[in-house]
């Protein structure tokens, strides 16, 4: 008979697992065997069916992520507040900085062998927009958007458990697509957007997107290789909005809006959008703050977790057919 100690070394607690990642990455955990302990707010939708134990709790609440740590040999942290309407009254420091800080301190308390967490691409500085961003680029300073800021606090937060003697790694996604979307990810609404031909328009603009599947493989080698302390991009492919709505006219034959909006007549428009998503509670489908993004640097390097991860990105066009096709079985999107 097992005794306690031997029966929970094997144990890998994910918070944030109700998410995009997060239903990613458990069914890759559980496909290698791990037993799993998964953290969620409510939502469910992500990991129905997976054989794993499921707590209900908050980031912010240090007890409760003792109780959920406890026995774990691995933690992966992705539970983030992901905004681009601001602060929302603190909430968004709250999750991205004091929830890393908990983290940090329940790993600590618990004895976690590894922690691996999730950051953001939005941490790094994105000027000189000329030269390629990697690892090495500095943190955004005080006058990037809130998200932006704190997702980089949320960093050094982990880094500062990294000197009190914790074995911790962070990767730093692009912008996340792919298939398992339930909750309807932002990037998956505007693909399943494109699809339904919803847009009578598009902005010039574009970022770096990354499958969500690739992501997983990376922060899952990160675990296994990557150095105590260091970041690893995992960054895809840029495309501008007009590409991904080619891509998508090709796979699923609805056609893409004829005309893009130049930067400075979105921008214009950006304060009404907003205005307009709080007066009837819906989301909105840009802001000032997701206009910054898609102006952001096109020269993103996942060179360092290539060569020390064996990190690869799949080609955009294969991740938006699985991102449909995934949309179609749902029933969300027409055969």
């Amino acid at each position: 008979m097992p005794s306690p100690e031997q029966d929970t070394r094997d144990l890998t607690v994910v918070t944030g697992a109700g998410g995009h990642i997060g239903g990613n990455l458990v069914r890759a955990l559980r496909g290698r065997g791990r037993r799993l302990r998964l953290v969620v707010r409510q939502d469910r939708r992500a990991i129905a069916g997976i054989e794993a134990e499921v707590l209900q709790g908050d980031v912010l609440d240090l007890e409760f992520l003792r109780r959920a740590f406890s026995g774990a040999d691995v933690v992966y942290h992705l539970a983030a507040n992901i905004s681009i309407v601001g602060e929302q009254n603190g909430l968004v420091r709250r999750v991205n900085v004091e929830g890393p800080r908990n983290v940090v301190e329940a790993c600590l308390g618990c004895g976690v062998r590894r922690l691996v967490h999730f950051s953001s691409i939005h941490a790094f500085a994105q000027e000189p927009l000329d030269q390629v961003l990697d690892e090495t680029r500095g943190q955004v300073d005080g006058h990037a958007p809130a998200y932006d800021r704190s997702k980089a606090a949320g960093e050094r937060e982990v880094l500062a458990g990294v000197g009190r003697g914790l074995d911790a790694v962070i990767v730093n996604p692009t912008g996340v697509i792919g298939p398992l979307d339930f909750k309807g990810s932002r990037m998956g609404s505007v693909l399943l957007g494109m699809a339904l031909r919803r847009f009578i328009s598009l902005v010039d603009g574009g970022f770096n997107w990354v499958d969500v599947r690739d992501v997983c493989d990376g922060a899952m080698a990160a675990e296994e290789r990557g150095r105590t302390g260091e970041r690893y991009l995992l960054s895809g492919h840029w495309r501008s909005l007009r590409d991904l709505a080619r891509v998508v006219e090709a796979v699923s034959g609805a056609r893409a809006p004829r005309f893009d909006a130049p930067m400075w007549l979105a921008r214009v428009g950006a304060p009404f959008v907003t205005a307009w998503s709080q007066l009837t509670r819906t989301q909105p489908l840009y802001t000032s703050e997701a206009l910054v993004a898609l102006r952001a640097n096109r020269s993103i390097s996942h060179g360092k977790a290539s060569v020390e991860l064996g990190y690869t990105p799949r080609p955009i066009e294969v991740s938006i057919a699985d991102t449909l096709r995934w949309f179609r079985e749902r029933g969300v999107l027409p055969s």
